[in-house]
C-alpha cells in the first residue's frame, strides 16, 4: 500500500508574518480560514510539490521555530540560491557535499529548510 506524505505543519508566533514570508519565498497560499478565535488554518505549497505545509493557530503543540532541516530536492542549487536571493530571502551559500548540493534558510521563527541538488549518482539511482 502507497502512503503519501500530505502536510507537515509548521510552528510559527505570527501567522501573517510567517505566510507573507512562505508567499515570497514562492510557495502557493492554497487556503486561508479562520475557523474560530482559537483555530486558524493556512496552508502553503511549495512550487512542483505534492506535499504542502500548514501554518495556523490551534494546530501543534510544536514550539514555533523548532524544525530543523525540512528538506526539499530542488533541480539546481545555484539557480535556487539566485531565486530566493532576488525574492529577498536571506539563504546560504550553496555547500557542496558528497551527497548533494544544499542551499539553507530559517523563517522568521527559526524553522530551518534545506534544499537540496542530488547528485548526478542519486538522480540515475531514482530513475530505477
Amino acid at each position: 500500500m502507497d502512503m503519501r506524505l500530505e502536510l507537515v505543519t509548521v510552528p510559527v508566533t505570527d501567522i501573517d508574518r510567517a505566510k507573507e514570508f512562505y508567499v515570497r519565498a514562492g510557495f502557493n497560499a492554497d487556503h486561508d480560514q479562520t475557523v474560530s478565535d482559537d483555530l486558524r488554518f493556512v496552508q502553503l505549497t511549495p512550487p512542483g510539490s505534492g506535499c504542502s505545509i500548514a501554518i495556523g493557530k490551534g494546530l501543534t503543540g510544536m514550539e514555533p521555530g523548532s524544525l530543523d532541516n525540512l528538506q526539499m530536492v530542488v533541480r539546481d542549487a545555484d539557480e535556487i540560491h539566485a531565486d530566493l536571493t532576488g525574492r529577498g530571502i536571506e539563504v546560504s551559500p550553496v555547500e557542496d557535499l558528497p551527497w548533494g548540493r544544499f542551499v539553507r534558510f530559517a523563517d522568521p521563527d527559526g524553522n530551518r529548510w534545506a534544499l537540496q541538488q542530488l547528485p548526478a549518482w542519486a538522480e540515475h539511482a531514482a530513475d530505477h
